[in-house]
This record gives structure tokens, sequence and C-alpha cells, in this order.
């Protein structure tokens, strides 16, 4: 059972009360108002939100969508933080496997319909993986990209009746890397090969010097999110 019933008006509370306020605040809120019914997502660029709010809700639940075209170095990243945290991972796969997907709709979806594919293999898979929890935290920060630039630290995502909780949003890039060292958190791998935004390989390449961090998401396209959170 949920300990707080989610609403508009609880995330808008929040958000005022919340602003400001350093990030084990806010999860210890999110742990506080929903107990068991909160989850935390993760791509496994790192395993900062996992440390974070594990350290105030021991097995709290991790959901991870495994989209069947991650990077190996994301799937390994996976399997070493449930083994290093006290989490309950629980990876979600799409309905259909890429072999089924290719025989479906034809090879390479991702390149004559990324807008498809995605959700395809990402915000359907998504809606199945929240669909037991009332709020759910994300890693989501506002100086990842312009779209994302006006992020409260709590919201409410009217598209899934849940609060979302996003306690890195005023975590600037030195705040990320600072809580890395300073905690030894799990990193991906690939985050030291120039990939600053990790997705599904084909849609991701490294970036180069002085380029935006997310120019590797699918470059050469306007589009420049997967869904998950628009």
């Amino acid at each position: 059972m949920s300990r707080t019933s989610p609403s508009p008006e609880l995330a808008a509370a929040a958000a005022r009360e919340l602003e400001g306020a350093p990030a084990q605040d806010v999860v210890r809120w999110a742990v506080e108002e929903f107990g068991d019914d909160l989850c935390v997502t993760s791509s496994m660029q790192d395993a900062v939100l996992l440390d974070l709010v594990a350290r105030v809700r021991p097995g709290v639940a991790v959901v991870f969508l495994d989209t069947g075209y991650h990077f190996a170095e994301t799937i390994g990243t996976r399997d070493a933080a449930e083994l290093a945290y006290p989490v309950k991972l629980v990876s979600i796969t799409p309905r259909r496997t890429v072999a089924e997907q290719d025989a479906e709709l034809g090879p390479r979806l991702y390149e004559r319909d990324p807008d498809r594919c995605c959700a395809l293999r990402k915000v359907e898979p998504l809606e199945r993986g929240l669909a037991p929890y009332a709020a759910w935290v994300t890693g989501l920060r506002r100086a990842e990209s312009a779209t994302r630039a006006g992020i409260g630290v709590v919201e409410w995502d009217a598209k899934r009746s849940k609060v979302k909780v996003n306690p890195l949003a005023a975590w600037t890039d030195d705040d990320l890397t600072g809580y890395v060292e300073s905690h030894g958190v799990l990193v991906n791998p690939l985050l030291q090969l120039g990939y600053p935004s990790i997705g599904c390989a084909p849609c991701t390449r490294a970036v180069a010097p002085g380029e935006d961090p997310r120019a590797g998401r699918w470059a050469g396209l306007a589009k420049t999110e997967c869904g998950l959170h628009t």
C-alpha cells in the first residue's frame, strides 16, 4: 500500500518546499511519503542514483529497460550494480525481441522510424515497469540539455498519474563528478571513452571535445529525447 496517494497538489507542494534542498533530503521525503511504492529508474550510465537512494532505502526497486540494443558495457554496469548496491533490480524487456521486431516491422527500425522504435522498446516497457508504483525517482538534471532546463525536483507525471522525483535536478556536471569520486560510485566504462550520454548502441556515438554532451544521441536527426520523459 502506498503511504500517500499521489496527486498534482502533493507534487506541487513538495516542489516548492524542496527546491534548493540537498538531494538526500529530496530522496528522504520521497521514501517517507511512498515507502515500498517508490522505485528508481536507471539507464546504468552510472550508479549515483542507486547509491543515493539505497543509503536511505536499502532494497529499493530499480527499474532498468533492457531494450535489446544496449552496449555490452551498459549490461555489464547493470550486472555489477546489482551486486554492489543493496537494491532490487527489475529488468523490463520489450514485448518483442529484436529478431521478432525485425521480422514484423523490418530491420533497423531505429534508422527508419526512431520514434516508433523508442516507443516499442522504451516507452511501452516503462509503462509496465512503473505500473506497480505510485512514484518514481529519476536521474534527470537541468544541466543535461535545454529540454530539461526547467524540470522541478518533484513533478506530477500527468501521463502516468504518478509523482516524479528528480533529486539531482539542480546538480551540475561537477556535482555529479564530485559525488562519484567521493563515494567511489560505479560508472559505465563508456563515460571514459567519449560517451557522456549513453543510450542504445545503434543510436549513440562518441562525442568530440567541445561538442554538446548529448550530440551523440540520434546524431544527424532532429530527435533529442526518447519519449520517456515527455
